[in-house]
């Protein structure tokens, strides 16, 4: 709805500049001097470089050059991602019943993005845009294995909005560094309107604050392989959403969506 008014850069730097400043009464307590923030900063700035400063702006600068339907599906490897990452890095087996479950939830996701005919997927095609939403999908599968290994002081851990604070920080100077980047290369635009501004208060406090705080403490509770297919509900809520306030017409292909999708979560979160 966005990128023409704002280049992705910049809207990724106000997105999270404008979420730090909501937060600032809760969490701004930890930049003082003194604070145990200093003595975790190469961690959160790692995880702040991973989420904030790379899977959003890669992801808008991916649908610069891409479709949503392309950027969804190249995001439905997620859960692909979060195995494969586990299996590297971790030791995490990776077992049959997860497999299965991934290829359901990846099976209902082109479904929902076909909309029920196969051809529909056949006549895509890969632009560069995609190639940047995989680098995104990879790094948002590092942060969330990241989030499992705590290494931070329990007294940041255990603030919730500490926590988010420090890890937002830290990504809005790696932000800060993408946008200095795309304006000296002369290729950032913004045009101010009441639309843009409400987009940027909506990102900022619902995909930015409360969804990043749910999903770290999904992932800490039920393992970032189990959290990754969640993802996948992206799709089947935008179908629901479209017919519940644009009068799209549901159909039978969104019903077996969510079968497959919700079925391929609760075959890999057997144990």
């Amino acid at each position: 709805m966005v990128r023409a008014l704002v280049s992705p850069m910049t809207l990724n730097l106000l997105r999270w500049a404008i979420a730090m400043v909501i937060l600032m009464p809760l969490a701004g307590f930890i930049f003082r001097s003194g604070s145990e923030l200093w003595g975790s900063w190469k961690r959160f700035a790692i995880l702040g470089l991973l989420s904030v400063g790379l899977y959003n702006s890669l992801q808008y600068l991916a649908l610069q050059s891409s479709s949503p339907i392309n950027v969804t599906l190249v995001a439905a490897s997620m859960p692909f991602w979060m195995l494969l990452i586990g299996k590297l890095f971790y030791g995490v087996r990776i077992g049959f019943k997860r497999v299965v479950g991934a290829v359901l939830s990846i099976a209902g996701v082109l479904l929902v993005l076909s909309r029920g005919e196969w051809h529909v997927l056949l006549a895509m095609h890969l632009v560069p845009g995609d190639l940047y939403m995989i680098v995104a999908t990879i790094a948002w599968a590092c942060y969330s294995w990241m989030l499992t290994r705590p290494k931070e002081p329990e007294s940041i851990r255990g603030n919730w909005s500490a926590f988010l604070m420090a890890q937002i920080g830290f990504g809005v100077i790696w932000s800060a560094v993408f946008t200095a980047g795309e304006w000296a290369i002369g290729s950032h635009r913004i045009e101010w309107s009441w639309g843009l501004a409400a987009a940027l208060l909506f990102v900022a406090i619902g995909p930015a604050i409360i969804a990043l705080r749910c999903w770290g403490m999904g992932v800490q509770r039920a393992g970032p392989t189990v959290a990754g297919f969640f993802s996948n509900l992206t799709p089947l809520f935008a179908a629901i959403f479209s017919a519940a306030f644009l009068g799209e017409t549901p159909h039978l292909y969104h019903l077996a969506a969510f079968g497959m999708i919700v079925g391929g979560i609760v075959f890999s979160a057997q144990r």
